[in-house]
């Protein structure tokens, strides 16, 4: 219930937030001093959100009344698309989660137009520490997973940085991390799915018991079915990350830096790199530890009265300087988290300040469903004509010549830089070359967000641009952010042939939209 009302009072703020928009002279308050509303209500709201959420899966998952529950709340999706079969299957089926609540910062229009079956399952289904194994419903949260496992001395290979990121957005689309160098995509971590289909059946599935089906999930947007729960994958816990920094002074080395750490996949368990500008920028490699050697430095970077993780990164490469510090676990876990990478400064410009920090960075950062429930008309305009959120994927390989396109067509720092292990296996993203004798390939994801500081910026045609490079380079777009492409570039830069086979074989044209129809634009607003 306190959820429901917390969302109905936020709609009411956004309202009236619209509505003082169009008194004349109020647009530019709110546009230019957006921090004031943020820091008064958005992030009190935040904090008891997170605070209710947090306890209601503590209880839960102490009473081990999840799994016993999680039977009957599949049942009851079951009835609602027995239901909508009964009924006559007038509009096609996607799930009731209103789209603000999504982690993208865009607003899906399908949600308003298809027929919305209601799926709550947000809990831990069982964690099996013999078989290393956590069980999971889709709507479990990174901040979820890890408050559970971590006590428990696990952790999961990889853990995509923002505590509101859920397991079955990252299965269902995609989700990448500073591990994923050694782990893969967050795909690569799922054992098995099972899935409520167009019928209202249940199907269980594995790679060993139906590989085709199993392939298929990963990047499908709900498109093949509804994802009900899921087996992953998870190793022993550290206490800390040795994190050893390296600045870099031109692209040459900064590539040639990421590209050797990222290669040693034995003996780096994280890599990372933050481009600052043309010609700099910080490559980061770290390792787990339980020790603290050589008198190094313990950096607890999680804490709110802490500097920015970027702010801080941004050090090295200023002292000309390498370094080595050990951070715990669960800090390094978030270390983006509190400034949303680096987007909050453009909401909040003076959220680093140390006395911001030291009295209310505790409250930081607010969610981003709620910046975008309340974000207004007008500023969501600004932000869709003047910013830029997107993750390219890329070959290692072009990695230099993609950064040199970012720098003349975009001119966005910083840019974020994850190398991750791309599987050679059938399926909707894959190497290029499809070669069964070869494990996969390694790939970077440039994640580019805020506003370009370039004149010719225009959001549509500069994504529309970027995208045919990244297809030309045999490279990938991440679906949670807009896509400009016709259907037939679409099917040119992700291979449907698996796809389109589940598709038939499960019968969901006319039951589900198809991912295109789902992702692109004129889906997504």
């Amino acid at each position: 219930m306190i959820v429901y009302l917390l969302s109905a009072a936020l709609a009411m703020i956004s309202a009236g937030t619209y509505l003082l928009i169009r008194i004349r002279g109020f647009e530019h308050f709110v546009v230019h001093y957006r921090w004031v509303f943020v820091c008064l209500f958005l992030l009190p709201a935040s904090i008891l959100y997170n605070a209710f959420f947090l306890i209601r899966s503590k209880i839960i998952f102490a009473l081990r009344s999840a799994p016993q529950n999680h039977e009957l709340r599949v049942q009851e999706i079951q009835e609602q698309i027995r239901k909508w079969n009964r009924d006559g299957r007038r509009k096609p089926m996607c799930t009731a989660r209103s789209g603000w609540l999504t982690m993208s910062f865009r607003t899906p229009l399908y949600k308003h137009s298809l027929n919305a079956v209601k799926i709550d399952l947000m809990d831990i289904l069982e964690v099996d520490v013999q078989r290393r194994i956590v069980r999971v419903e889709p709507l479990v949260s990174m901040g979820q997973l890890m408050s559970a496992l971590l006590p428990l001395g696990f952790t999961l290979p990889v853990v995509p940085e923002l505590d509101d990121l859920t397991a079955g957005g990252m299965i269902m689309g995609v989700g990448v991390e500073t591990s994923s160098h050694v782990h893969g995509l967050f795909q690569d971590l799922v054992e098995s799915v099972e899935l409520v289909l167009q019928d209202g059946s249940v199907k269980k599935c594995s790679k060993d018991s139906d590989p085709d089906l199993f392939l298929s999930v990963p990047w499908s947007h709900g498109t093949l079915g509804f994802l009900v729960s899921a087996e992953l994958r998870i190793i022993p816990a550290s206490k800390y990350v040795r994190l050893e920094y390296t600045p870099v002074y031109s692209l040459e080395n900064l590539v040639e830096t990421l590209t050797v750490k990222s290669m040693d996949r034995a003996g780096s368990h994280f890599v990372e790199g933050l481009v600052y500008s043309k010609e700099s920028g910080v490559v980061m490699s770290g390792k787990f530890a339980d020790v603290v050697e050589g008198g190094a430095q313990v950096n607890p970077i999680g804490y709110y009265w802490k500097p920015w993780f970027y702010k801080h990164v941004a050090t090295f490469l200023e002292r000309r300087a390498k370094g080595v510090e050990y951070i715990p676990l669960s800090h390094y876990y978030h270390r983006h988290n509190r400034s949303i990478f680096w987007t909050l400064e453009n909401i909040i410009p003076f959220g680093n300040h140390p006395v911001f920090r030291y009295l209310f960075g505790w409250l930081v950062p607010p969610k981003v469903s709620f910046l975008k429930l309340t974000q207004g008309e007008t500023i969501r305009k600004l932000y869709e004509e003047h910013q830029m959120i997107q993750d390219m994927l890329v070959p290692l390989q072009h990695l230099k010549t993609s950064l040199r396109f970012f720098s003349e067509e975009i001119k966005l720092y910083p840019l974020w830089l994850c190398p991750f292990w791309l599987k050679s296996q059938k399926g909707f993203v894959h190497p290029y070359k499809l070669d069964p004798s070869t494990d996969g390939e390694m790939y970077v994801d440039i994640g580019a967000y805020g506003e370009p500081k370039t004149d010719k910026f225009h959001f549509r045609t500069t994504t529309r641009m970027l995208e045919a490079f990244v297809r030309d380079h045999h490279g990938f777009q991440m679906l949670y952010a807009d896509n400009y492409m016709t259907r037939e570039e679409f099917r040119q830069m992700f291979d449907h042939t698996l796809y389109d086979e589940m598709r038939a074989r499960l019968k969901c044209d006319g039951a589900f939209p198809d991912v295109y129809e789902k992702t692109n634009r004129s889906a997504r607003l």
